[in-house]
């Protein structure tokens, strides 16, 4: 009778060795593989954090170079040691009668009833607008629209062919040229590098003193700002002048620094 054996298969598993083993080239592998994943990341981050400060910065010099080409000549003017920018923005000019027959803005005697425009504006001037005649510089007291001796309010009954003065005072100067501006508000740039912040404000008083603080209403350009500075050359009567305009913007260990220059149209 044959007999029956039963035969018994051995069965084989990890030794705490082997499962060490494998643990550790599993360790090692996923540590690399970190290493290569990690670096495109954090490049990507970074270059995402730099194209954000440039288009912030980028947007804020695209505004102050609307304003500065828009400012009155000779109006810019630095201060808080080239922290702040300031400068009278024009919405319109033309050029006065100064003979022939019509209504003559007088330079001697005061003018009471205004005088004619050559042409016409591109609309009628709102009543309270500066009207300038032969700005030359924004310091001094002399031909400077800040402290007044050559800037008048328009008044009403004004339109686009005839200007009507609040004010009867001669002008001080006339224009070469018989070129007249007329400016709706100031306008200041301010850097605060403590609080990270450019800022722009608008709509309040021409003082003939700049302020850090003038007033009026405010509007954030840009956050994150860590320096900044403006420079203007007023250039010469042949040459018109050039504002210098620099940002450096910082965040989370990226800064980048954007320089901008602006030729200005200084002919009074």
């Amino acid at each position: 009778m044959q007999q029956l054996t039963a035969r018994h298969d051995a069965q084989h598993g990890f030794t705490l060795i082997e499962m060490i083993v494998v643990i550790v080239i599993i360790g090692i592998l996923a540590a690399l593989g970190g290493i290569f994943i990690t670096r495109p990341i954090e490049g990507f981050l970074d270059l995402s954090r730099r194209a954000t400060l440039v288009d912030a910065a980028e947007s804020a010099l695209r505004r102050m170079q609307r304003d500065v080409r828009q400012a009155l000549p000779n109006s810019v003017r630095i201060g808080c040691g080239g922290q702040c920018l300031e400068l009278l923005h024009t919405v319109d000019g033309g050029r006065y009668r100064a003979g022939g027959p019509g209504n003559v803005l007088d330079f001697i005697q005061p003018d009471a009833d205004g005088f004619d425009v050559l042409g016409t504006l591109t609309a009628a001037p709102d009543t309270g607008d500066a009207l300038v005649i032969y700005n030359l510089t924004a310091t001094g007291t002399t031909a400077n629209a800040y402290s007044g001796d050559n800037r008048r309010t328009v008044a009403a009954g004004s339109s686009a062919s005839s200007i009507v003065l609040a004010s009867p005072l001669p002008f001080p100067f006339s224009s070469p040229y018989q070129r007249f501006f007329l400016v709706d508000e100031p306008v200041s740039y301010v850097c605060d590098t403590a609080a990270g912040t450019l800022t722009r404000y608008a709509g309040y008083a021409i003082a003939s003193s700049q302020s850090a603080s003038p007033g009026g209403t405010s509007a954030l350009m840009t956050r994150h700002l860590a320096a900044c500075s403006f420079d203007y050359y007023s250039g010469t009567p042949e040459r018109g002048g050039l504002v210098s305009l620099r940002l450096q913007l910082a965040e989370e260990g990226e800064t980048i620094t954007l320089l901008h220059q602006i030729h200005v149209e200084n002919a009074p």
